[in-house]
């Protein structure tokens, strides 16, 4: 029962967000780093976030049984009644809301609240609807690290705004590549993502504009003083590595392995961006 519910919290992504979490704090600890306030703002968003998880599988239960990678969820195999799954995800929100509100600062808190409700609401709904839901979904995934810039900083700044749109920029992507490895899992729900409504190269030119406005985003962290050129020459050579592999996707005849190389390589970037946002402080 124990590992039903840890399941349900989606740990895979808690775990993602987190990372992020990781360098926005980073970014805004400077030459301070408080280890203590690091920890209590990872304890509090993550719980806020694993509320949000729970929340998306009781909304999905339904269209989960549809699809192959998600089928074996404890909501949709029935390990779990949708009540129970409720509770456990208001007590999540409620203690994580509670750790960030007394041990980090308001704002951190109205920001977390902000991506619950934008990812539990609009996107969980409307995803189902709208292929705009993705970018909904990547306003929701792009919270976590100006949760943890804002735990240090109690501020809303131009470091908060630049790590807010890097997310964004290399969310869209990334989702967009998973949409097109798993097209028939979405056919099946019937969840109009891209790919489905206006095929796979209109998907691939959407994938490459957003990479291309990515790659300039990522290097004003430098050039507007907030890392230094070790970061800028990592995340440049990685960024342009994955536009040149994006660039090579409309040259491919197997999509599907193409997108998965997409995905994989959207993992390294990001957690490679993490580590070199972090480094300037750890």
């Amino acid at each position: 029962m124990i590992k039903t519910y840890y399941l349900l919290t989606k740990p895979g992504i808690i775990m993602g967000n987190l990372i992020t979490t990781i360098a926005g704090f980073a970014l805004a600890s400077s030459n301070s780093f408080n280890l203590l306030l690091f920890i209590e703002t990872l304890i509090g968003l993550g719980l806020i976030i694993a509320s949000a998880c729970v929340c998306n599988n009781y909304i999905d239960r339904i269209a989960d049984l549809k699809m192959t990678r998600t089928q074996n969820r404890p909501l949709a195999k029935g390990l779990i009644s949708g009540k129970k799954a409720l509770i456990f995800s208001f007590i999540l929100g409620i203690f994580g809301s509670l750790t960030l509100f007394f041990f980090t600062n308001s704002l951190a808190l109205i920001v977390a609240l902000t991506g619950f409700i934008i990812y539990v609401f609009p996107y969980s709904h409307f995803k189902y609807y709208t292929r705009y839901a993705t970018l909904i979904g990547s306003v929701a995934g792009a919270v976590p690290p100006v949760v943890g810039y804002v735990a240090v900083s109690n501020r809303l700044d131009l470091g908060a705004l630049l790590l807010f749109l890097i997310l964004i920029l290399w969310q869209m992507p990334h989702f967009y590549a998973i949409s097109l490895y798993r097209i028939e899992d979405y056919k099946e729900a019937k969840i109009p993502v891209l790919p489905l409504l206006k095929g796979i190269y209109r998907t691939k030119i959407h994938m490459l504009l957003y990479i291309l406005t990515l790659i300039p985003t990522l290097m004003l962290l430098t050039l507007l003083g907030y890392t230094g050129y070790a970061y800028l020459i990592v995340a440049s050579m990685l960024s342009i590595s994955w536009l040149i592999l994006s660039i090579r996707g409309f040259k491919v005849e197997d999509h599907t392995k193409w997108a998965r190389q997409m995905f994989f390589f959207s993992l390294i970037i990001i957690v490679s961006f993490s580590v070199m946002v972090s480094y300037i402080v750890i």
